[in-house]
């Protein structure tokens, strides 16, 4: 998917910009023409020539001592695709804001290319409020972040903020590019937490963030996927994910059903409430009238419905368990689903609201595959890479 492809790289100040040597190598492996740019500051961690060598071609360091009478224009205009790897927290800050005072942050602004960034720092810039709303301005360009990854960080430190593999950099990469492996695969994702009103205040509901449901979706669509996100949650802005905004159960039932008859893979993300008041209050439930008997009555099976569908899309479930697997295996084999997906979220790091998951695999055979810890980011992409198999296996194109 790279062969023949314009690729641009850019390397910014960071320890893990030696890595950029690995992830060069990976793209001209898989037949890229790569052109480099450097911030001064990545120049203290990786030389140019390394770069040089492994592209053929040198890197562009300086906007005014370079080959070219406008660098970041010629090089903007020849990306097929540009990547930045690493981005640090002031590559963030520069790029969300507009400004091109670097040859990196010059390239971005620069181009109309696909812009993939893979961020690197300690957990505690990547997790501050600042660079976590410099994240969101930047997918709201439609620019395809690639979170870092749990691991050793400088100075003996461990945490989340580890540049991602170089081959799923360029995995993403190629994702961007038109042609991706799923190309007119029409994707049905389910996220968030649905809320089944009480009265007009109050609601049964949990604690589901929608952001595993989210994280699959960008992941879809950066493969070249057609998104539609059914969620209960926040949602996001993404130029190639059509959001579907839902409250409750029945809500969500009545979208993914009918979105569901024309998709191909349905991946049902979303934390679905089981039971709902039979009736409403309309209007407020006072404290002085005493505590309320609230008769509840089951919600619509979302999952259970599209698994009955006659064609079917190829299916995924969610199970969020709090202890052994034994229920997963048993949901995945009543549902009928080509893969389920089961987390405990009780264990540290997993599950509502983090930024981390730790999953498993369950197949309909009753065989089950544990992952590790990693972040929800790279759970969507193994996700995508294991529906792939399975659907490659079955004889439906990936």
């Amino acid at each position: 998917m790279l062969a023949g492809r314009r690729v641009v790289l850019g390397v910014t100040g960071g320890v893990a910009a030696y890595k950029a040597a690995y992830l060069a190598r990976r793209l001209v492996e898989r037949g890229a023409a790569v052109r480099t740019v450097m911030t001064d500051a990545a120049t203290e961690f990786i030389g140019p020539h390394t770069l040089a060598a492994i592209t053929g071609t040198r890197p562009v360091i300086d906007l005014f001592d370079a080959d070219e009478v406008s660098p970041h224009t010629t090089l903007g205009r020849w990306a097929d695709a540009l990547v930045v790897a690493p981005a640090t927290a002031a590559t963030l800050a520069r790029l969300a804001n507009g400004l091109s005072d670097d040859p990196v942050s010059a390239t971005v602004l620069a181009t109309v290319a696909p812009v993939v960034i893979a961020p690197a720092m300690h957990t505690e810039m990547w997790q501050h409020p600042a660079t976590v709303a410099n994240v969101e301005r930047l997918e709201s360009f439609g620019y395809h972040i690639v979170s870092p990854e749990v691991g050793a960080l400088a100075g003996g430190d461990t945490g989340l903020g580890r540049l991602a593999d170089p081959d799923r950099i360029a995995d993403a990469v190629a994702g961007v590019l038109p042609g991706g492996p799923l190309t007119g695969v029409e994707v049905l994702i389910t996220a968030g937490g649905t809320r089944e009103p009480i009265d007009r205040v109050r609601y049964l509901g949990n604690h589901s963030s929608g952001k595993m449901g989210n994280a699959i979706a960008v992941a879809a669509a950066r493969r070249g996927a057609n998104v539609t996100l059914v969620t209960a949650g926040p949602g996001i802005d993404h130029p190639h994910v059509t959001v579907v905004p839902v409250e409750t159960a029945a809500d969500m039932a009545e979208a993914a059903w009918r979105i569901a008859e024309t998709a191909d893979v349905a991946v049902m993300a979303a934390a679905v409430a089981d039971f709902r008041p039979v009736v409403a209050i309309d209007g407020k439930l006072r404290r002085a009238a005493g505590p309320p008997s609230i008769d509840l009555e089951p919600t619509p099976d979302v999952l259970g419905g599209i698994a009955a569908m006659s064609p079917r899309p190829f299916l995924v479930g969610f199970a969020a368990e709090t202890g052994a697997l034994d229920e997963a295996v048993a949901k995945a084999r009543r549902k009928g689903v080509d893969l389920l997906v089961s987390n405990d979220v009780t264990a540290p790091g997993s599950g509502f609201g983090t930024e981390t998951n730790q999953v498993t695999i369950v197949l309909p055979d009753g065989s089950t595959e544990p992952w590790s810890l990693m972040p929800k980011s790279e759970v969507a992409e193994r996700l995508w890479d294991r529906i792939a198999e399975l659907r490659k296996r079955e004889g439906t194109s990936a």
